[in-house]
């Protein structure tokens, strides 16, 4: 009777039973499948938010601060770096209220803090007379070609000197190394001549965008920083995914990049600035006018019209200025954050 009662139950569970191990042997199928495909991002991701969180620490805790001879020193830097942003501020106000303000004007003595009769159609005939548009838009066409070849070559070289461990990995770190002690003027005439007549196929790239393009491709500076971001990746991540089947590509475009976004947005925008305000490289390549960046096209344009007006020249400064300012307003948070990791982590 009393194996009779023990059974009952038994009986009764098995069903259910048989149920749950069913629902959850399908449960662990479908969470294998779907786990496989988004572990890696999920694992990039929450090592992102750890860097980010430990990326935005200060350098002086809430109770540091407390102390009054921390909390007089700290306000004796905040108005020192407050002046020194002032006088960089200067020059940026002087070349904006000059292109308001008439040749006479601007000549005078002493000078006027803000024109008299502000003349803002100044800017209108400058976007004009010097053709803005045209080479602002060859500027845009360098900046982006510079960024593209930039991050190609620099995230690859940087992640196969830091995760793939080729042989002869330090003497290829001390080739990189040697080549920043070099002044980049002593490579004009080397670069010129190869890109007069590239060897082997024996193809000119004057007059070429791509002249501009190749030299700036690999830069040891920007493979530097990204091998030492990619040194502080874990490996426990990339072994993970490696026993997972993934390739070594499949490894840097899932896992790598993805936790590698505040270094690449610093190499983003240090390369972006770089190419705009570069002068003397597009100076020697470009001497077709429509290809010319507007940096060299001021230069011209400076010398070919005599007789034009310095508060035009002004004003197109002014519109070279503006967007790499607009691009650190927009990106500071992320140019800050990463020049914290790539600069501490270095």
């Amino acid at each position: 009777m009393m194996v009779t009662e023990y059974n009952e139950p038994l009986l009764e569970q098995e069903p259910g039973s048989d149920q749950h191990r069913q629902r959850a042997s399908a449960d662990g199928l479908a969470r294998s499948l779907l786990g496989r495909g988004w572990r890696w991002r999920r694992s990039a991701a929450e090592a992102s938010s750890s860097s980010e969180a430990s990326g935005e620490r200060t350098l002086l805790s809430p109770l540091m601060l407390r102390r009054p001879l921390v909390r007089f020193c700290y306000w004796v830097v905040f108005l020192l770096l407050l002046v020194g942003t002032l006088t960089t501020l200067g020059p940026l106000y002087w070349m904006v209220s000059g292109a308001l303000k008439s040749n006479v004007e601007i000549f005078q003595r002493p000078p006027t803090f803000w024109p008299a009769h502000p003349q803002w159609s100044n800017y209108s005939n400058a976007w004009q007379i010097l053709q803005l548009p045209l080479y602002l838009g060859n500027s845009l066409m360098l900046a982006a070609g510079a960024v593209l070849l930039q991050l190609l070559v620099s995230a690859t070289a940087a992640y196969a000197l830091s995760k793939l461990r080729p042989w002869g990995r330090s003497a290829i770190l001390f080739a990189f190394f040697a080549t920043l002690m070099v002044p980049p003027v002593v490579y004009l005439i080397p670069q010129f001549v190869n890109i007069s007549d590239l060897p082997l196929i024996h193809v000119s790239l004057i007059n070429n965008w791509a002249g501009v393009w190749l030299p700036e491709a690999a830069n040891a500076f920007n493979i530097l920083i990204l091998k030492s971001f990619f040194d502080t990746i874990p490996g426990e991540l990339t072994d993970a995914a490696r026993l997972d089947g993934a390739s070594s590509w499949q490894v840097f475009t899932r896992i790598v990049l993805p936790l590698s976004r505040p270094a690449l947005a610093v190499i983003t925008i240090f390369t972006v600035i770089a190419s705009w305000k570069d002068f003397l490289w597009p100076l020697l390549v470009l001497s077709n006018s429509n290809l010319q960046p507007l940096m060299v096209a001021l230069y011209h344009e400076s010398g070919l019209n005599a007789n034009l007006p310095f508060s035009y020249l002004m004003a197109g400064l002014v519109f070279a200025s503006l967007p790499p300012i607009l691009l650190f307003l927009l990106f500071q948070r992320q140019i800050i954050r990463g020049v914290n990791l790539t600069g501490l982590k270095g």
